[in-house]
């Protein structure tokens, strides 16, 4: 495939959809007005999306007060979980408060602009509040170095009354995965880059592979929020990744290295540290508008479950990166709560399997064939119980071929 080719798929009805700029990017307060008639009392959630991934997304902050909680599935005249509790303050305090206070020192760098230091005092303790009350709310989230950059674009937008139900949805909904007691489920979005610059650029992916895909970790922890430092550029492409599944970001960050491939040609590929240092910076200025469509291009020509190297199916099931296809927004922070706990009982099974793989091959020597065999047996029984079967045969067989060497 040459890596220059374009692609024009047509859109299906579950997948992001290139809008019709005649149609659905009029002039800003026309535009504006059509986005406020699909918030009536049946949302139409459709063409919300359409505008909100058409040129200049959903205008104003005004419009997308309304529209950014329809987008994370609820609306904004609901009382939410959040927007019922109003005695958060006394809930027990989350354990990783300490590191709030610390980040929450850190914000506000870029914007807002022309703020005195008693305003962004004033933001800063409003900032501390929303996040407070998500985690104490939800104290099974870990809360992530970040997140705060999350929580301020919401603040700005939504307003300290409103924010905290929003971060709120997105936390569990959205970006659950960043906020699980392990690492291992952000770095599984990473591990789709390469499946991706493959199936668009095969001679870009071979190019990089001796560089791990964890220059993308700050931007799509952060959905980009780190590293955008205009107001109005993150608040669009915040109003871009509401509109769509989890997964775009990762689609958004490998369209960044796509047009960056001739940057990247230049560097030796057996340079991954400059590499790195290259790609862990987004290049500015950002071409917003054109990162955005020519991401729903390669979404509709690629879509996750056609990708290569069996990427898809390597990611767990209760990934946010799975359960924010389809009809997602009819999930609640209960669905989330569960599938939160589904993931790190999954965790603990693999961190289970590998203390037990660990074992039986530091045992291998020591073992004979017969007792190495009632080691594994027994293993393989308590793996069973997990509900690992098949992996503890795996491990039988790996470890018996083994031991025969020996």
């Amino acid at each position: 495939m040459d890596c220059n080719d374009a692609a024009n798929t047509p859109s299906t009805s579950d997948r992001p959809a290139i809008p019709d700029e005649g149609e659905m990017s009029p002039v800003p307060g026309l535009k504006a007005e059509c986005i406020l008639n699909s918030c009536g009392e049946k949302p139409d959630i459709a063409a919300l999306v359409h505008f909100a991934t058409s040129t200049n997304g959903l205008v104003n902050d005004e419009v997308r007060r309304k529209v950014w909680p329809l987008l994370l599935g609820y609306t904004p005249y609901e009382k939410t979980e959040s927007t019922k509790s109003a005695t958060w303050h006394g809930l027990p305090r989350h354990k990783d408060e300490d590191q709030v206070r610390l980040d929450v020192d850190r914000s506000f760098i870029y914007y807002p602009k022309n703020q005195s230091e008693l305003q962004l005092d004033r933001r800063k303790k409003e900032l501390s509040a929303v996040i407070t009350q998500v985690l104490r709310e939800q104290p099974n989230l870990s809360y992530f170095q970040g997140f705060h950059d999350i929580a301020q674009v919401f603040l700005l937008v939504l307003g300290v009354d409103d924010a905290a139900a929003a971060v709120s949805q997105l936390s569990l909904l959205r970006i659950r995965d960043f906020m699980l007691p392990s690492l291992e489920p952000s770095i599984a979005h990473l591990h789709l880059l390469p499946s991706i610059l493959e199936a668009e650029c095969p001679r870009l992916r071979l190019h990089l592979s001796q560089t791990q895909p964890f220059f993308a970790l700050a931007a799509t922890l952060t959905l980009y929020a780190h590293d955008i430092q205009e107001y109005s550029d993150i608040a669009r492409l915040f109003d871009f990744f509401l509109a769509h599944g989890a997964v775009v970001s990762v689609y958004f960050f490998a369209i960044i290295i796509l047009s960056r491939r001739q940057e990247l040609f230049e560097i030796p590929a057996d340079e991954p540290e400059m590499l790195h240092s290259v790609l862990s910076k987004l290049p500015k200025p950002l071409d917003l508008e054109a990162l955005i469509t020519h991401t729903v291009s390669l979404y509709q020509k690629f879509p996750p479950e056609q990708l290569p190297f069996r990427a898809w199916a390597m990611i767990s099931q209760y990934s946010v990166l799975k359960t924010t296809t389809g009809d997602f927004r009819q999930q609640t922070l209960i669905d989330g709560a569960a599938y939160f706990d589904l993931q790190v009982a999954q965790l603990r099974r693999q961190e289970m399997r590998r203390k037990a793989m660990a074992t039986l091959w530091k045992h291998r020597r020591s073992a004979g064939r017969v007792g190495l065999a009632v080691l594994v047996g027994a293993v393989a029984i308590w793996l069973g119980k997990g509900g690992v079967e098949s992996y503890a045969a795996m491990v039988l067989r790996r470890l018996w071929e083994k031991s025969r060497v020996y």
